[in-house]
């Protein structure tokens, strides 16, 4: 499914992004709200481009790769929702992470969040100083660095720490920042019972949003990309009424 081009409109756009000021897309038609964003972003040290709705953002962040979506749910036309599908279905733009912002707080929307692959989701009324700190807890998940390059090989699975990267069968998969953090944490734990709230504490430190069930969600996602068989997995095994624990094939 294409995305419209016609109802686009970019507001307080930046000129030029400087390498050291990472690149934030924000989708967000409330005008006062998304001036609001933009000045505290930049503010705080981030180039912002704006736009009321979604129907060129990819092809914006096509030539314009940004570091992040910061997307609001309830837009016109294409709602948050989709629109993350969307970015997550384009393999250029797979990886980048997004944040909901939005209105809407039922348990039930931020799972349906998590399950199309967003990282964060915050929502309205909001501190800014808050959004600030939950942008740069993603950012810093994504340019995570380790002392020694890491490859994990597990059977088919090849988990590449330093590049953030996943194979299977030599078949690159796409993953978010979250489920990626998630399946290198139970993988570098190997073998190891870990409970909910462990992995909560682990991935999860700034984001109060994420609960046991939304780890559920998050495991469900990793086995549908890197099993060969989701309902019977032979690397991320459920311990009912306990957690999760990666095997590694014999």
């Amino acid at each position: 499914m294409q995305l419209p081009l016609n109802s686009y409109e970019r507001t307080d756009a930046a000129s030029a992004t400087s390498p050291s000021r990472p690149l934030i897309f924000v989708v967000e038609d409330e005008a006062d709200i998304a001036r609001l964003i933009a000045h505290n972003l930049r503010a705080s040290g981030f180039e912002v481009q704006s736009f009321v709705n979604g129907a060129t953002i990819l092809s914006a962040a096509l030539r314009e790769m940004p570091a992040l979506f910061l997307l609001d749910v309830m837009l016109p036309g294409t709602d948050g929702f989709e629109l993350c599908r969307h970015i997550r279905q384009t393999p250029a733009l797979a990886s980048i992470p997004i944040i909901f912002l939005t209105a809407k707080t039922a348990e039930a929307d931020r799972v349906r969040g998590l399950e199309l692959g967003g990282d964060d989701y915050i929502t309205k009324p909001f501190s800014p100083r808050e959004l600030v700190a939950r942008i740069r807890s993603v950012l810093r998940g994504l340019a995570k660095e380790t002392a020694v390059a890491e490859i994990l090989r597990f059977g088919e699975l090849e988990i590449d720490v330093g590049s953030m990267t996943v194979q299977v069968q030599g078949r690159n998969v796409l993953t978010t920042v979250r489920e990626f953090r998630l399946l290198e944490y139970l993988a570098t734990h190997r073998g190891r019972v870990l409970t909910r709230d462990q992995l909560l504490d682990a991935v999860w430190k700034e984001t109060p949003f994420v609960t046991p069930r939304s780890i559920d969600v998050y495991i469900r996602r990793l086995r549908e990309k890197i099993e060969a068989d989701p309902r019977h997995p032979q690397y991320l095994k459920t311990l009912r009424g306990i957690g999760y624990r990666f095997e590694a094939p014999k």
